[in-house]
């Protein structure tokens, strides 16, 4: 952006904090702003997209260390009354011109400088560059081709875009299969972005190039994108791996057998409850996880022993007889065994 419109401009103000307010102030500011008046929050609301463009523009620099630094002292030349505007009949203020003509000792003539132009190029014989004139005020030369501005170096080539940061939500089938999201940008266009197989919530995917334009010649910068998953009603996730919760009946976990397992895919897979199996006992079952470019995960089925509220007659009469089996071992034995150890 031109040092011009920094002069016009209060980012600041627009965002609503201090100019002492740190990183986390303006990012905050600027998140809560963006979410109230992003363009899918206000379709249609002209008003409302010329805000979420200017909220963009100031954010932009003021989360850049070194535009930051460079903003606050342009800012700072206009404190004490100067005012920096364009040049020309009816100005409100002195131009650039006026105000280092008089700076360097231009002659005025009708309330303008006279003597000295400058421009912010390569300029010709006897015209002094704008970018050296301001080195020289404030004492800096920079190297391999900077020009230092009171301290805060800004390179003479053509800057890389600015980094964007964002969120996306994301369904669990979603996230485990892949899937492609279609986002609005602060310019009210739309970037659409492949997320990989397997993402995990609170990752943060970087799309190159799909962040803020550069300057001409320059790459743009990259999108950084936080992935935000929502639960599933059935299963969870271990790394690579699918959880669920596998109910079973009393007389499957005694005396053994062969139960389904519901996956994720929809199709179930068959597998071996062994004699004795204990409650929460966990079944693995191979290559039934998140299938990554690098590695799929497994199934783990967790053994849950349902207990059953109602017995018929002889039901209950076979617990009973299983009971009186059972009369001389205690399961709590060991439990108290091991609290008197410590």
């Amino acid at each position: 952006m031109a040092s011009q419109d920094w002069f016009e401009k209060d980012f600041y103000a627009i965002l609503g904090v201090p100019a002492d307010a740190d990183a986390t102030a303006i990012k905050k500011a600027y998140r809560k702003l963006a979410r109230t008046l992003h363009p899918d929050q206000k379709p249609g609301d002209k008003v409302a997209e010329k805000r979420f463009k200017e909220i963009g523009e100031a954010y932009a620099v003021l989360s850049s260390p070194e535009d930051r630094k460079q903003y606050d002292a342009i800012r700072s030349m206009s404190h004490g009354g100067a005012r920096f505007t364009s040049g020309g009949p009816g100005g409100g203020g002195a131009g650039f011109e006026d105000v280092f003509s008089n700076l360097f000792g231009g002659g005025a003539s009708g309330g303008r400088g006279g003597n000295v132009r400058f421009n912010t190029g390569a300029g010709g014989a006897g015209q002094p560059n704008l970018e050296d004139l301001l080195g020289g005020m404030f004492g800096q030369q920079g190297q391999q081709g900077q020009q230092g501005y009171g301290g805060f170096g800004a390179t003479a080539g053509p800057r890389r875009g600015e980094d964007v940061e964002a969120r996306t939500t994301l369904s669990f089938r979603d996230a485990v299969e892949g899937s492609t999201v279609t986002l609005s940008t602060a310019n009210g266009s739309r970037i659409t972005a492949r997320i990989p197989v397997g993402v995990k919530d609170g990752q943060k995917i970087r799309l190159r190039g799909k962040g803020n334009p550069g300057d001409q010649g320059a790459p743009a910068g990259d999108l950084i994108l936080t992935v935000q998953v929502g639960p599933h009603p059935l299963f969870g996730r271990d790394g690579d791996n699918l959880t669920v919760d596998l109910p079973v009946t009393f007389a499957e976990a005694a005396l053994g057998a062969t139960v389904s397992v519901p996956t994720l895919s929809g199709d179930p897979v068959k597998v071996r409850i062994a004699a004795g199996t204990p409650n929460g006992r966990v079944l693995r079952v191979k290559g039934r996880g998140i299938a990554t470019k690098n590695h799929t995960g497994d199934l783990l089925a967790k053994v849950s022993v349902a207990i059953p509220q109602r017995l018929s007659d002889k039901a209950r009469e076979a617990v009973e007889v299983l009971r009186a089996e059972e009369s001389d071992a205690d399961p709590r034995a060991d439990v108290f065994a091991r609290a008197r150890q410590g």
